[in-house]
């Protein structure tokens, strides 16, 4: 039996149950079985109506204070080399291009990065910056505030 959408959506929006087994939960909340909830998840990716399922992580909780976004001026015919190898490194969260806002905002492309210093994140920064020979104007913008984070909500 396949579970509707609309239903595993909404049970699933807020967050799955911190438990030993919270696809099993979900179940019981909807009446099915875990292996139904397991597989409605997949069928819910391999439609494209969920392009996404993943951790939410309270990265402050954890003691990562010193959150920064780098914002690049990158050669257009550069972006998606940059990115791309920007979007390997292991201490880069995010990676995502945006279109400047000239003749204020000359940015294009935008990382993040998290540290319980800033002093490790600049290092870190740098030694990205050196082993990937990025050359290109850049800012960092330390966070000064956390806002909520959370999902899409739909129901």
């Amino acid at each position: 039996m396949a579970i509707d959408s609309s239903r595993l959506i909404e049970a699933l929006q807020n967050g799955l149950p911190i438990c030993t087994h919270p696809y099993a939960e979900v179940a019981s909340q909807l009446g099915c079985s875990e292996a139904e909830v397991i597989s409605g998840i997949a069928a819910l990716k391999e439609s494209a109506l969920v392009r996404r399922f993943g951790v939410v992580v309270k990265h402050r909780r954890l003691g990562y204070a010193a959150n920064a976004m780098v914002v690049w001026d990158v050669a257009d015919d550069m972006i998606d080399t940059i990115g791309a190898k920007l979007a390997t490194e292991a201490a880069v969260t995010l990676c995502y291009q945006r279109p400047r806002k000239l003749p204020h905002w000359p940015y294009n492309l935008f990382t993040m990065l998290h540290g319980k210093e800033r002093q490790s994140v600049l290092q870190e920064l740098g030694e990205i910056r050196q082993r990937l020979k990025i050359a290109c104007k850049f800012d960092v913008l330390f966070s000064t505030r956390c806002f909520k984070q959370r999902g899409a909500r739909y129901y």
